[in-house]
């Protein structure tokens, strides 16, 4: 087995069955052709490996799954359309209408709106918990209950889930823990190693790394029992595929149904940006690091949220999941949201948009935008409030980023 580094470049990629390329080559193609009649139909019925139609797999895409399971030390993954794909399609393969799951409160805006919202629709209950209140998770399980969600770090919170505490709940009581690593990226943690059962990742963000691509992706830690009373209807899978059922089951269901497939081209591009995840997250880390100790000091500013500053109340908790890393996702508060919007429109290298992990630093004033149509207990419940910022602090000169933003601090005060 080949180092973190070394897989992310060649996982999953065998040049002898691609006429030798060394570069991953985009199969944009909907369907593949087969000689006869007998060898479609073994592959439509599973007997036989083989790609039928592009929404359902494709060469080009397997290598991004082979790739991303090697480095998740999983069994296996299905890449998907988007991150919000992702949960989906695994929310919707663990429950059914009556079934209800677990959610830590702290999470993305988009996700919570899912489970609060449309999955409500389709008759599966969420039950939110604040993550800080872990013996609360074990009280909301009953004998409907088919999942436990997690954030390694909320977003925009930026609170810590204590994995291997929620996992032991989880195990306790047959259930899937479910996290998603988007904002930490295999390079700080693999959920697998505290206890996590599968993990999802927006690969549209750290993942790719430069803001050109959407995408998702569904990892099978491998590490969870499919043949257990809770899960009744993957019997017929479990007797068929064993500890591969629940990917199995994905693919051939909710994923083919509802057809959540990521293109063979932004595969490709997620490929590319995958490389050189490790060198990315360094200076990642690097630059949040000394943005967030930068932020601290400003008198404007009233708090900062950085899991990295030793006074975060999360911090040992992160030195010890993170390996000593902590990310580029910063939070902080200023008098208002006025001040808020000055301080924002004031800066010149920053862009102001709704994404997170690019190459680039993105700035965004949450409450206006990506939670706006929460109500204030949502809000608040998420960690929102009106005078909050959220950075994902980028790979420019780190001189460059704190110069701006002492511009933009200097402006608030004209």
């Amino acid at each position: 087995m080949y180092e973190f580094e070394t897989m992310l470049i060649h996982g999953g990629l065998v040049p002898q069955k691609n006429r030798q390329s060394t570069t991953v080559p985009i199969y944009q193609t909907t369907s593949f052709k087969y000689e006869s009649c007998e060898d479609i139909s073994e592959v439509f019925k599973g007997e036989k490996y083989g790609f039928i139609y592009t929404r359902i797999s494709n060469p080009t895409i397997e290598i991004l799954e082979k790739r991303m399971a090697l480095i998740e030390d999983g069994i296996g993954a299905i890449a998907t359309s988007s991150g919000m794909s992702a949960i989906t399609t695994t929310i919707m393969t663990l429950c059914k209408s009556g079934d209800n799951f677990i959610s830590s409160s702290s999470i993305f805006g988009g996700t919570y709106s899912l489970f609060k919202n449309r999955m409500k629709e389709f008759g599966i209950n969420c039950k939110f918990i604040n993550p800080n209140y872990i013996e609360r998770f074990e009280k909301e399980i009953d004998e409907k209950t088919k999942a436990i969600f997690i954030e390694t770090i909320g977003n925009p919170k930026i609170d810590v889930a204590d994995i291997r505490a929620i996992s032991r709940i989880a195990e306790k009581y047959e259930v899937p823990l479910i996290v998603d690593s988007t904002i930490t990226t295999p390079y700080l943690i693999q959920p697998k190693n505290f206890g996590a059962n599968i993990i999802i990742h927006s690969t549209s963000k750290f993942i790719n790394g430069f803001g050109n691509s959407i995408g998702g992706i569904i990892i099978d830690a491998g590490n969870f029992n499919w043949n257990n009373k809770r899960f009744q209807n993957f019997k017929e899978f479990y007797e068929k595929y064993g500890q591969l059922a629940f990917l199995i089951k994905v693919r051939k269901e909710i994923f083919r149904d509802f057809g959540g497939c990521i293109s063979p081209f932004n595969t490709f591009l997620i490929l590319n940006g995958l490389e050189t995840l490790s060198l990315r997250m360094t200076k990642h880390c690097e630059n949040g690091m000394k943005l967030a100790n930068f932020l601290k000091e400003q008198k404007e500013v009233l708090f900062v949220n950085y899991p990295g500053l030793k006074e975060n109340k999360y911090y040992h908790l992160a030195k010890e999941q993170f390996n000593n890393k902590f990310g580029s996702i910063i939070s902080f508060g200023l008098k208002n949201k006025e001040m808020c919007f000055k301080f924002i429109n004031s800066l010149k290298l920053a862009y102001n948009l709704a994404n997170l992990g690019d190459a680039k630093t993105l700035i965004i004033h949450p409450a206006s935008t990506i939670c706006v149509e929460f109500n204030e207990e949502e809000k608040r419940m998420m960690g929102v409030s009106e005078n909050l910022i959220r950075v994902s602090v980028g790979l420019e000169s780190i001189n460059d980023i704190i110069n701006d933003f002492k511009n933009a601090f200097l402006n608030l005060n004209l």
